[in-house]
């Protein structure tokens, strides 16, 4: 198998990535706004709360991981790309408990708050795949970005580990999710710093960088 060239796999991924983030929000009022809507104590109830609409966007979600993970294999890009492959591998673990047990669906709704910020982290990656990065609109992304990071990353996971922290870490299932929970907090702050420094201190960013890194700057 041919193994598809960096620039094009990227290109080819972030359009996928796009399509799930407006899938996953999708019109009129999004599956995760259905979810919570249906159920408002997915919000509280992190553990026990439920609706059809929101285990269908677990599973969902679970699926587009898998389907990504499928297609970083066998596009040659598993080196380049092993960090997103953890992530990968670490979500659908989480989710797969809301999935198999159907314990902790709001939490996995509540996660994908995410998908808000990744639209308009995927509008960035194109634009810099694009070279575009004097762009009027990339200039504005970028502040966007930092707000909508700490809107629908930061925040969410704050909140989700303090709760698993304080009410379910003795708990078998909730020992395994928030062990998950605390490595993807470290590659999330990780994430933003890199963001940080690719958007507003260029300067810092080595020069030298593997040429076919996936998770670019």
């Amino acid at each position: 198998m041919t193994a598809a060239r960096p620039q094009e796999f990227k290109s080819g991924r972030e359009e996928v990535a796009m399509g799930y983030s407006a899938v996953s929000k999708g019109p009129p009022r999004g599956r995760w706004r259905d979810g919570v809507w249906q159920t408002p104590d997915m919000l509280v109830e992190i553990e026990t709360a439920w609706s059809l609409s929101g285990y269908l966007l677990v599973c969902f979600s679970a699926g587009y991981f898998i389907h990504d993970t499928v297609d970083i294999v066998a596009s040659g890009q598993a080196r380049a790309s092993w960090e997103y492959l953890v992530h990968h591998i670490m979500a659908m673990g989480a989710f797969f408990s809301g999935i198999f047990w159907s314990s902790f669906v709001g939490g996995g709704v509540l996660t994908l708050l995410v998908e808000v910020s990744n639209i308009f982290l995927t509008i960035r990656m194109m634009m810099k795949i694009s070279n575009a990065q004097d762009h009027l609109l990339y200039r504005v992304n970028k502040y966007v970005n930092l707000v909508m990071y700490f809107l629908f990353r930061l925040a969410p996971q704050a909140y989700l580990t303090h709760f698993f922290l304080r009410y379910v870490s003795q708990r078998t299932l909730g020992t395994f999710l928030l062990g998950i929970l605390l490595m993807l907090d470290v590659m999330i702050v990780i994430y933003f710093s890199r963001l940080l420094r690719s958007d507003f201190c260029p300067e810092r960013v080595p020069r030298k960088q593997h040429k076919d890194k996936f998770l670019t700057e």
